[in-house]
């Protein structure tokens, strides 16, 4: 009995390391994601989108989605200040069985995020990362945007100093194979962001990336420029057919001239909150240079030619500002978060052709949140929104808008001009019980959802459908004049 009792204490002592060991090897793992899933039957035709896109706010407006991150730390800090490592990766895309037609399909998904970060190896507060790089100072949460983010097509290494009240970011890499794909190109990459904190009540940011890809002579997919590209010849694609016009003698198309790329993004931010009535408030702006395009081919007369389109490309500027304030109106039985946002997109080439590089754009979007019982709600939310085209007509208003297609009363048979009017209006009314377990918020989740959309615009068919679009189907499916349209929806959305 005696001798039993030995071996068991020996057994056991040997054992707690082993299960201590592998209680750790558990807690260094962390998973954690989101996902929004839904029906939504349209009885017009539609895709089961309330409209276009998010400028009317996400909720309706958005499809499947579902992200998992994973985390593993390779050591962890078991003291303040000793140092640390994990290696995190970041899995999404937008389909689910039964929800879209990729019906789930793996290929819908992608590994957006893959980065090794380290920290308190050279000093206090002080991490690296290595991998993908994207970085924001926050969101959009009814608009699902982004507007103050950096390095999302960059990988390199970037360096953060990050304590209660100031956090700078530095980083370099490399952009080419997001703005390149296939036509890989090396495109530099560096930039960074300085936050500033104060007391839990005001944070101040202001940060930018800077983009240049290098001139390198016989590397078809460094930046070249065909000479004398005319921007109305490259938007019809007619590029070739016009220089045979008119230069009937020669023989060989112009070869294109080596050159360098460049492209920047400057972001700001604002954020206050936690006093009265109001919870928080972020502002957000940016201002884009984007990056020129490369090349595309034509086909003229039985051979294929290159076109490479850097000196028609370079001079697209954006602005985008966004703003969102949460507001408790009547403490734990009504909230608000009423959120705007404005654009102004400029495309100094393009002076012939509408299109969304040349329009002003602004939104506003409003929910409304009422506490029934602490886990069932009443949303309601109504969106207001605008896009105008400066370069004349891009929507089409009517069913036959086909055929009234003109600039000014002058028609354009060719094809420049794709609607009867320069602007498109959108309302949206949304609303319907929500059930929240976890308690009150709009944001809180889990969250399930039992809701009415309706939508007017002056667009027809403001949404997306396989209605009529050309004069070839017009003849047979002639479609009906729709401005009005309604989803019903139900959805599930969670954090995790």
């Amino acid at each position: 009995m005696r001798s039993t009792l030995t071996r068991c204490v020996v057994l056991l002592g040997l054992l707690l390391p082993s299960l201590a060991s592998a209680e750790a090897v558990r807690d260094r793992f962390s998973a954690g994601g989101y996902f929004r899933i839904m029906t939504r039957p349209d009885f017009q035709g539609g895709d089961g989108k309330l409209g276009y896109w998010n400028l009317t706010g996400r909720l309706l407006n958005e499809g499947p989605w579902g992200t998992l991150a994973l985390k593993l730390d390779l050591l962890q800090n078991a003291l303040r200040g000793d140092p640390w490592a994990s290696v995190v990766t970041q899995i999404e895309g937008g389909s689910f069985q039964n929800t879209d037609a990729n019906l789930g399909q793996l290929g819908a998904f992608a590994v957006t995020r893959l980065y090794v970060e380290a920290g308190n190896m050279l000093a206090e507060n002080l991490s690296f990362q290595l991998g993908t790089l994207e970085r924001r100072f926050g969101d959009l949460g009814l608009y699902d945007m982004w507007p103050a983010e950096i390095f999302y097509d960059t990988v390199g290494l970037s360096a953060r100093y990050d304590t209660k009240h100031v956090e700078v970011l530095l980083g370099v890499g490399d952009a080419g194979f997001q703005t390149r794909r296939a036509d890989y190109s090396t495109i530099l990459s560096a930039g960074g962001w300085v936050r500033l904190r104060a007391a839990g009540h005001f944070e101040l940011g202001v940060g930018g990336q800077y983009r240049h890809e290098p001139k390198v002579e016989g590397n078809r997919n460094a930046p070249y420029a065909t000479p004398g590209l005319n921007y109305e010849d490259f938007r019809r694609r007619e590029v070739v057919k016009r220089w045979y016009e008119e230069h009937p003698k020669d023989t060989l198309f112009p070869n294109p001239v080596a050159g360098e790329s460049s492209s920047y993004k400057a972001i700001g931010y604002l954020g206050f909150g936690g006093f009265g009535p109001l919870r928080w408030n972020n502002f957000y702006v940016n201002f884009m240079r984007l990056h020129p395009d490369n090349f595309y081919s034509e086909q003229y007369e039985g051979r294929d030619y290159v076109i490479f389109v850097r000196e028609v490309t370079d001079e697209r500027y954006q602005w985008n500002l966004g703003n969102e304030m949460q507001v408790a109106l009547i403490p734990e039985l009504l909230d608000a978060t009423w959120g705007m946002i404005l654009g102004y997109h400029l495309n100094k080439d393009n002076t012939v052709a509408p299109g969304e590089d040349n329009r002003t754009f602004y939104s506003t979007v409003l929910r409304l949140q009422a506490y029934l019982t602490p886990t069932i709600h009443l949303l309601a939310e109504t969106a207001l929104a605008r896009e105008h085209s400066r370069n004349g007509n891009l929507y089409r208003e009517h069913n036959d808008s086909v055929f009234r297609t003109d600039s000014k009363g002058v028609p354009d048979s060719r094809g420049l001009f794709v609607g009867d009017t320069d602007t498109r209006d959108t309302w949206q009314l949304k609303g319907g019980l929500i059930l929240n377990p976890r308690g009150p918020g709009i944001f809180t989740r889990p969250s399930l959802r039992l809701l009415y959309g309706l939508q007017y615009s002056n667009q027809n068919q403001a949404y997306g459908n396989a209605f009529s679009d050309d004069l070839d189907q017009y003849n047979v499916f002639k479609g009906t004049e729709s401005h009005w349209h309604s989803v019903v929806a139900i959805e599930a959305e969670a954090w995790f």
